[in-house]
């Protein structure tokens, strides 16, 4: 007993010493002297919750009146923290910082902070920290890694929803499917991380734990209640909706119905835990069951209607594939024989014309189209005409 309280306090004198050659470090080499302290300070090695001075001046300089490359800096230098300690308070303590800072200051910090994740390695990516100098820093650095997974999710969401679901208004009853399709899982995803902040071990009753705790549990009202309004505006839109959407919203409404069960557990243990007192948690109710069944009904039936549909829709889309190229080639296949037949072509309208006018036009009094007579019938017609006749014949033939 008595070794391990020696340990403990070896340990923390430790730690006291590797702060203050820090501070010392940052008021000789840094430029960010004030602010590099303020982070020492706030984030030491002492197990229990940070001064507000020091937070506060931390605040000060990623404020949006300040530089951009001050708030970069503040970023770095908590990030630096991050990476480089293997203490449990340190890494919680600077978590909570974060966490803090994603609440109390403008939404330019959140911008800020997604930036630095894109250009470098996640600064909250703590799945392998561990502190493994006592059986509680085990159960502590645990919860350290549930904590910072729950802020990487917190700024995934902010990303998808624009907006900080604490500090903003939910804005869930006013999407269309297409939106709700896509930022109540992201939502959901949130709340799941939530769930998994539920301590264990020795971290139920750390001090430190259960201060970031209940920032936690306060904002998952807030969460749960902007799934809530997200849900009913879903199943307004469900009866509605194509197949491929129903899914997905089914899958949305059973996730939600799962986790509203295990959040009412998650403050149960809370209330046990006096987490977040003086503040009320909401009271968590399940959708009907009914409701659900009709809800898989629709879905089981989609199928069906919508392959008809989709079927007959394929078969005119490809109807009307098909049938512009056999016009083309039907008309294709009549022009060819003309093109390649040499027969003359049919006479031209004028030409009948031509054969008929004999018909129309007047006799030809001088002859000149009949046929050419024979020469024993001209000489004889000439015979008669050269006859001399007398007068009075001539006048009685006349």
């Amino acid at each position: 007993m008595s070794g391990g309280g020696t340990q403990k306090s070896l340990r923390k004198a430790l730690g006291a010493i590797k702060d203050s050659t820090t501070v010392g470090l940052a008021k000789v080499n840094s430029d960010y002297k004030e602010l590099d302290i303020a982070i020492v300070k706030a984030t030491n090695h002492v197990e229990r919750p940070a001064k507000e001075k020091h937070i506060r001046a931390i605040f000060s300089a990623i404020s949006a009146t300040r530089p951009r490359a001050d708030v970069a800096y503040c970023i770095h230098a908590l990030a630096r923290r991050l990476s480089k300690t293997h203490n449990w308070a340190v890494a919680l303590k600077t978590l909570v910082v974060i966490h803090r800072a994603l609440r109390e200051v403008d939404p330019t910090f959140h911008e800020e902070l997604i930036n630095y994740g894109r250009s470098r390695s996640h600064m909250l990516n703590l799945a392998h920290f561990k502190d493994d100098s006592s059986p509680n820093a085990w159960d502590y650095s645990a919860w350290v890694r549930t904590y910072a997974l729950f802020l990487e999710e917190r700024l995934e969401c902010f990303r998808v929803l624009k907006y900080d679901i604490e500090t903003d208004r939910p804005r869930t009853k006013e999407l269309d499917t297409v939106e709700l399709l896509e930022q109540l899982p992201a939502l959901q995803q949130l709340l799941f991380r939530v769930l998994g902040c539920q301590p264990h071990g020795a971290a139920v009753h750390n001090i430190v734990i259960q201060l970031a705790l209940s920032m936690v549990a306060l904002e998952s009202i807030k969460i749960y209640n902007a799934i809530s309004d997200g849900t009913v505006n879903l199943v307004d839109k469900f009866f509605e909706m194509q197949r491929n959407d129903a899914v997905k919203a089914l899958e949305i409404y059973r996730r939600a119905g799962s986790q509203a069960e295990k959040l009412s557990e998650f403050y149960e243990i809370c209330k046990s835990l006096d987490i977040a007192r003086g503040e009320r948690f909401i009271k968590i109710e399940q959708p009907p069951a009914s409701f659900l069944q009709a809800m898989e009904e629709y879905v089981r039936d989609a199928p069906r209607a919508s392959t008809v549909r989709k079927d007959q829709e394929t078969k005119q889309v490809v109807s009307e594939k098909l049938a512009a190229p056999k016009v083309v080639l039907s008309i294709e296949y009549n022009k060819a024989p003309e093109v390649q037949e040499e027969h003359p072509p049919s006479p031209p309208p004028p030409e009948p014309v031509k054969v008929e006018m004999p018909v129309v036009e007047p006799p030809d009094l001088l002859g000149l189209d009949d046929p050419i007579p024979n020469t024993a019938e001209l000489d004889e017609k000439n015979a008669m005409a050269l006859a001399i006749v007398p007068v009075g014949k001539l006048t009685l033939i006349m």
